[in-house]
């Protein structure tokens, strides 16, 4: 049976300390996030654009649903990034517990952080919440201590809560280092998703060696 992880007792620091984790400090180590050549024809842009436009109907009416965005924002970006096709196979590998205190009321507000195995290289985790309390660096540290267990090298992650989305690479050959890419977010102008499939089409080529 999955145990539940706590969040809050995984961290940068810990990580830092017990592996010896360290961020990337050189420009070019994580350079697959930055413009891929990867095509994408007019009618997944064109699904893309109905993905944002779904996801702009969803916030008119709050609360937001975490299992509406999970159908309506990540599972169409997985579908048109290949991820359901072979060799590909997603499955969840564990539900982590996550909390945190709204200072205003003193209330305890808890969330849940998905982990999807795309492959033994690529991870996935959603970011679920009732209120918005969790930024993406909340799952920060589960990406990399999933990555960090993980035998095959470089690996890479995709973080998201909804709305936001970040990329992360972690290469432990000596010393484990990781870096992460800029925010893409459904909010900004014109439509970040498209960059997002572009990304998540290129670490599939990697993942796969092609």
């Amino acid at each position: 049976m999955v145990q539940a992880i706590q969040a809050r007792k995984v961290t940068l620091g810990l990580l830092e300390t017990e592996f010896g984790l360290q961020v990337a400090t050189n420009p070019q180590f994580f350079t697959e996030w930055v413009a891929p050549q990867t095509a994408i024809a007019d009618p997944e842009i064109q699904a893309l654009a109905r993905v944002k436009s779904n996801f702009e109907h969803l916030i008119k009416e709050p609360p937001l649903l975490e299992e509406a965005v999970k159908m309506v924002v990540l599972s169409p970006l997985l579908d048109l990034a290949g991820f359901y096709q072979s060799p590909f196979r997603i499955k969840p590998e564990a539900k982590i517990e996550v909390e945190a205190i709204d200072n205003e009321d003193g209330v305890v507000i808890r969330g849940e952080i998905d982990v999807l195995v795309v492959s033994g290289q690529l991870w996935v985790l959603a970011i679920e919440s009732k209120m918005s309390a969790f930024s993406l660096n909340v799952a920060l540290p589960e990406a990399l201590s999933y990555m960090l267990a993980n035998p095959t090298q470089p690996c890479y992650g995709l973080i998201l809560n909804g709305s936001d989305f970040v990329f992360v690479k972690l290469n432990r050959e000596d010393t484990p280092q990781y870096a992460t890419s800029r925010v893409f977010s459904l909010f900004a102008p014109g439509n970040e998703l498209i960059e997002v499939l572009k990304i998540l089409k290129h670490l599939a080529q990697l993942v796969i060696g092609g």
